[in-house]
């Protein structure tokens, strides 16, 4: 009898370390996704920050001066447009829409890499509960999005991970709800990000998106390089 129990709980180990390598796959679609949002954020930006260009300074001696000396009709009438190339123009306003599109298209690709990641936590919670009453499940409250970054630390420092042969399952599948937790974090703010740009939106404003984008504010790169060494 014992022996079948081992072999259980030896299949569910196996299994278990299956999903964790496919939930860590799912991790580097998410992260190369999020590295080509961040260059469509960009040139959201720079697209936007051409239109809004101010004219040349008028007021000033130099400027005035250099006018004066190169008064050819070409130049004119590029300061009558505004000191903008109309065909440049309409480009980065094109630009500007699919950048914008390209961002509404990885948030909603993203969000299904987001759920698949919660099926596959999902499965070795299941997993677990089948195969030992003992080893206890991953609630729904480890998961939902809403792990601060102090409970994030005090779980990963009940834990003592040496390679994926010898970690406890149980483990394995708290430090999944966990990175699961910061990639979640991390959608809602992309999400909220897209769904606030706009026209009217600020260069200041825009600055800081493209700032936050990049930093990744919800992902802690120790965890991530734990998990890595996990599944190398």
């Amino acid at each position: 009898m014992g022996g079948i129990e081992n072999k259980s709980v030896s299949d569910m180990k196996e299994n278990i370390l299956c999903i964790f390598k496919d939930f860590m796959t799912g991790i580097t679609k998410i992260d190369e996704l999020g590295t080509a949002g961040s260059r469509l954020l960009i040139g959201f930006q720079q697209a936007l920050e051409y239109i809004r260009r101010p004219p040349i300074d008028g007021t000033s001696e130099l400027i005035d001066k250099v006018i004066k000396a190169n008064g050819t009709e070409r130049l004119k009438v590029y300061i009558e447009a505004g000191c903008r190339n109309s065909l440049h123009g309409v480009q980065n306003v094109n630009k500007m829409n699919s950048c914008k599109l390209g961002l509404v298209d990885h948030i909603s690709k993203a969000k299904v890499f987001l759920e698949e990641l919660e099926g596959l936590l999902g499965d070795v919670t299941n997993s677990i509960q089948r195969t030992d009453g003992d080893l206890f499940p991953i609630s729904e409250k480890d998961y939902d999005g809403e792990l601060n970054d102090h409970a994030i630390r005090n779980n990963m420092e009940e834990m003592v991970f040496s390679d994926s042969q010898n970690i406890d399952v149980t483990q394995l599948a708290a430090l999944m709800s966990i990175i699961y937790s910061m990639v979640k974090r991390e959608y809602l703010m992309q999400e909220k990000i897209v769904s606030a740009l706009n026209l009217k939106s600020s260069l200041g404003e825009l600055e800081s998106y493209c700032l936050m984008w990049s930093l990744r504010p919800f992902i802690n790169d120790d965890i991530m390089h734990q998990a890595w060494r996990l599944v190398s």
